[in-house]
């Protein structure tokens, strides 16, 4: 019979706990323990900015990749188990969501980060009934619509629902065991992660920790402050490095280091690297249609070439990298190669 992961959590930290404990607990036990011992140091990495390697179980669970050459054999099967346990809920998420008429539809990303959270170094996570834990996220209804103008015709529809709590109370009730507030919080650092590519923390810069979202769809890259931290606009403008007057490719918003950086707009990320002639380390994404924005200055990058993303995704962490005075965000957007008043975009 396998050992619950909650008692090997346990187990794990009060072996971690002192000098003594990590001595008695030995690289023996220490791998037994390994799947939790890595969950366990993920998810307090949500909120401390550890390095990239403990983001790579989500990552790798969610988007797929090769594990990591010398990963410890009982990670990888977390790894494989998982996957294998998120494609089948996408199938039954997906079949769930055909059945929803409401304009949002159903979230499948909440779905499969609470199920992340809950169940990411238990045996085979795939013999949960995915149905019924999906049917945890709706109340389906009984409707009736027009077939004829003489008939009429009974139907199902699923109804996403959005109260947490609610759907925390129906996961506790088809398992028998509640949803702690750990495990709630975890799942919450889990979403984040998947939805916006960020889990929190950062510079303190108001706004910056949600997305900041125009009516046409175009987001602003730090926040709905953005307008109070202009430093330099568009155009014209005398260089604060040379002290000549020369253009400005984009617009320069001043925010502490370490501020998450948002894609404006859905794409693909075309460059994530090191510019040695200005930029720094900066990204670019192509959004189709000959639009494409830039991010320059980046203490760090959050996102490969290749990698889709959606509006409000974190892409990198503002800095000072380049050519520049001060940490700040030099922000591009260009219409077929040309570049244009970033203004006119932003919310």
């Amino acid at each position: 019979m396998a050992v619950p992961a909650a008692a090997l959590a346990k187990a794990a930290v009060m072996a971690l706990s002192s000098e003594k404990g990590r001595k008695k607990v030995g690289w023996v036990v220490a791998a037994v323990l390994s799947p939790v011992i890595l969950l366990v140091a993920f998810f307090c990495s949500l909120g401390s900015g550890a390095a990239d390697h403990n983001r790579s179980a989500v990552e790798l669970c969610f988007y797929g990749g090769t594990v990591p050459v010398g990963a410890p054999a009982e990670y990888r099967v977390c790894i494989e188990e998982m996957r294998n346990a998120l494609t089948q809920l996408d199938t039954v998420a997906s079949q769930v969501g055909s059945l929803v008429e409401e304009e949002n539809g159903l979230d499948a990303i909440r779905i499969k980060a609470v199920f992340y959270a809950l169940y990411f170094g238990t045996a085979d996570p795939a013999s949960q009934d995915l149905q019924q834990f999906t049917d945890c996220f709706v109340t389906y209804e009984e409707r009736t619509r027009t077939v004829t103008t003489e008939t009429e015709e009974t139907y199902t529809v699923a109804v996403p629902i959005t109260d947490l709590v609610q759907i925390y109370e129906n996961i506790g009730s088809v398992t028998g065991s509640e949803v702690t507030p750990e495990q709630q919080s975890n799942a919450d650092s889990v979403y984040s992660l998947l939805r916006y590519g960020y889990t929190g923390g950062g510079s303190g810069f108001i706004g910056s920790d949600v997305p900041f979202v125009g009516a046409d769809g175009f987001c602003s890259p730090i926040g709905e402050h953005w307008r109070t931290v202009v430093t330099s606009e568009f155009g014209s403008r005398i260089d604060p490095i040379t002290g000549q007057r020369r253009g400005h490719t984009g617009i320069d918003l001043a925010v502490p280091t370490g501020t998450p950086i948002r894609a404006a707009l859905p794409g693909t990320v075309t460059v994530s690297s090191y510019d040695r002639g200005g930029y720094g380390y900066y990204v670019m994404i192509d959004h189709g249609n000959g639009l494409t924005t830039l991010y320059g200055h980046c203490s760090q990058l959050m996102v490969s070439v290749g990698r889709a993303v959606e509006a409000g995704t974190v892409v990198a962490m503002s800095g000072s990298t380049g050519r520049s005075t001060g940490p700040h965000l030099h922000f591009e957007v260009r219409v077929n190669g040309d570049r244009v008043n970033p203004r006119s975009y932003l919310p």
